[in-house]
């Protein structure tokens, strides 16, 4: 077992410097894992999501809409509902698809709809945050209150009654859940930069004839990482937690494709008391991976924040 940063070393023959970037991420990852293990538990979580995600043809035995193959392969006339078995590990559905199947490809809407929201409205809110509030004074107070307008209403009800104006669409899904998260995200993001405004160096630049942009990107903009990194690991997994809800009550996005909500609502409608396993696997891997972001994410903000470092 390694005790100590020093017993890291690169192979005979080759040098730290031969190895540059991929030596010196071997060594924060090492570092990462040692004292952050529960933000290591989170990493390993997202990265088996990515993976799974893509390559869920692979390690899918079914495909998500297929009904003969289950039947077929026990030999049955119908294979509805069967309970966890070895081969089908998760059961069947309603109509006899594999639910194992189902499940897998399912992460792949998670991760699409989680990391497309996020990193559109993640981009869009923080670039709103830095600029409006830099700016101050009236453009700043008009844009608050418009913030403060959307806040009224939680996010989720916000994304239901976009979707149900325009429609079901993974691509209307995205848009409805980066409209409902702007608003805190703004917020958060404007209570970092009205602290670092004042901050020594910011006067410094100023004083000697820096320009806004200057300020605001190469100044500013990089202490708001940690803010912001935090906020994006928390919005992935409330991400996946509206997409869910909004296909559990139907609003999602369209029946015919398998999502995790959209699975617990089809297991909400049939027999979840005679067959919970269809509710209980989706719902597990929801619980799953919205903790490994929040665990991920809550690690990186003490890694990067230099007020936390050490800790």
């Amino acid at each position: 077992m390694i005790e100590n940063e020093a017993e890291i070393r690169p192979a005979s023959g080759l040098s730290t410097g031969m190895l540059g970037p991929l030596y010196r991420w071997y060594r924060w990852t090492y570092r990462f894992c040692k004292t952050k293990p529960l933000g290591a538990i989170g990493g390993f979580i997202t990265l088996l999501l990515v993976i799974m995600a893509v390559i869920a043809p692979l390690i899918a035995p079914y495909h998500p809409k297929d009904i003969d193959g289950p039947r077929e392969t026990l030999g049955v006339p119908l294979a509805v509902h069967l309970p966890p078995q070895l081969k089908f590990p998760f059961g069947t559905d309603h109509v006899g698809r594999d639910l194992f199947s189902r499940v897998i490809h399912g992460a792949r809407i998670s991760l699409y709809v989680g990391f497309g929201s996020v990193i559109i409205g993640v981009t869009m809110g923080a670039t709103l945050a830095l600029v409006t509030t830099y700016a101050g004074k009236y453009v700043d107070l008009a844009f608050q209150r418009l913030m403060d307008a959307m806040m009224a209403l939680p996010g989720l009800i916000i994304a239901l009654a976009i979707v149900a104006v325009i429609g079901s669409s993974l691509q209307n899904v995205i848009l409805a859940i980066v409209i409902g998260m702007v608003a805190p995200l703004v917020r958060t993001v404007r209570s970092q930069v009205l602290t670092l405004k004042e901050t020594d160096y910011v006067l410094a630049a100023r004083a000697v004839g820096a320009s806004s942009k200057r300020i605001i990107f190469r100044h500013i903009a990089p202490n708001c990482f940690a803010v912001v990194l935090v906020i994006a690991t928390y919005y992935l997994g409330l991400a996946i937690t509206i997409e869910a809800s909004l296909s559990f009550l139907g609003v999602g996005v369209p029946p015919d494709v398998p999502s995790w909500g959209g699975i617990l609502k089809r297991a909400a409608e049939e027999h979840v008391k005679t067959a919970p396993h269809v509710a209980i696997f989706p719902g597990v891997a929801i619980f799953i991976v919205v903790l490994g972001f929040n665990l991920l994410g809550d690690a990186l903000r003490d890694v990067f924040d230099p007020k936390l470092r050490g800790r």
